[in-house]
């Protein structure tokens, strides 16, 4: 007995059903009307703000997603990082650059020649003084999927393991 007569008589009569990406959006408000409660700590409108996360959640890159929301590159990236984001562009050496400057132990020149850039700079120097807001991670559920935990949090040691 071979194959041909094992499946003789054999037909398909449903189809299969077209599968889609699943996704779960437990919010009744759309993201302008959830970032609105945010919107005098924003840098910008909660409208331009919520246009610029979907935006950067579709791929463009934060100037790109800034254009589309009809704001500055600059801004777009404070909104971002007081949203949660993490868009600072500086190194931990660069940060600790700033920080010094803001401590008043380097002057602004050196501390952009240090830095290399005045926009880099003058994003650090936001990005060191404002903090994300408390409960804007939670209004942007559902619009960015990014992974929050320390990928090499395993990896590193801690001061436990050093004693």
């Amino acid at each position: 007995m071979g194959l041909s007569d094992i499946a003789a008589g054999i037909e398909v009569t449903t189809e299969q059903r077209e599968r889609g990406v699943a996704s779960v959006d437990d919010t009744e408000a759309d993201l302008a009307e959830r970032l609105g409660a945010y919107d005098s700590a924003l840098p910008c409108p909660a409208s331009a703000a919520a246009t610029l996360v979907e935006a950067y959640a579709g791929g463009k890159s934060v100037g790109a997603a800034s254009r589309v929301a009809g704001l500055v590159p600059a801004t777009g990236a404070r909104a971002l990082h007081r949203l949660g984001e993490p868009v600072c562009p500086l190194s931990p050496v660069e940060r600790d650059v700033v920080r010094d400057f803001l401590d008043a132990r380097v002057g602004r020149t050196d501390a952009v020649a240090l830095v290399g850039s005045e926009t880099e700079f003058a994003l650090g120097v936001y990005c060191e003084t404002h903090d994300p807001i408390p409960g804007a991670v939670e209004a942007l559920e559902g619009a960015l999927a990014v992974e929050r935990a320390d990928p090499l949090a395993d990896a590193r040691s801690d001061v436990g393991d050093l004693l």
